[in-house]
């Protein structure tokens, strides 16, 4: 090899290499951004608003307690956490039917735009362990749409159930 293609192969792999250590430097910035923009709203789920009471009321907990309902609200698109967000809560438990007044209760997210609701122990109805959670966008600042979630427990014994809201705008 003559002294010009050893000039050649060094400058074309410093380039490649300097190409790559740009396109590292700004990886987490563009890695970041994807993610952001792929933040996928949540569907309404088939069954989600069986039984549900508009306004229920803000509580510390549901009955006795118990059972801890989780979850996080998150906006869709880029997935900041949304604050003062409201959740309603209810299921069939040890205590009541879905279907009881005294079954619902409703929460607010904090600043990480997480809640947690104490709340009786959930049994099966219909054969599958189940709960009951709603944004509802009438009863917050309707700017984002509403979301009925009915996730089933993997077992009657479980004592949490968490959920994830991702809203997207009205």
């Amino acid at each position: 090899m003559n002294a010009f293609e050893m000039h050649r192969r060094r400058v074309v792999s410093a380039g490649a290499a300097a190409a790559g250590l740009s396109l590292l430097g700004s990886a987490p910035t563009l890695i970041a951004t994807a993610n952001a923009a792929g933040v996928a709203p949540t569907p309404t789920m088939r069954g989600g608003a069986n039984n549900y009471r508009a306004g229920a009321p803000i509580v510390e907990r549901i009955g006795g307690g118990g059972f801890l309902m989780t979850g996080s609200v998150r906006r869709a698109g880029d997935g900041a956490p949304l604050e003062g967000r409201r959740i309603q809560v209810w299921a069939h438990t040890t205590e009541g039917h879905e279907r009881d007044e005294r079954s619902h209760g409703s929460t607010l997210t904090n600043a990480e735009g997480i809640f947690e609701i104490d709340m009786p122990q959930i049994v099966p109805a219909f054969g599958q362990p189940h709960g009951h959670l709603a944004y509802d966008a009438e009863f917050n600042d309707g700017v984002f749409q509403t979301v009925f979630l009915r996730p089933i427990m993997r077992s009657a014994s479980d004592k949490t159930l968490h959920v994830e809201f991702v809203l997207a705008e009205s």
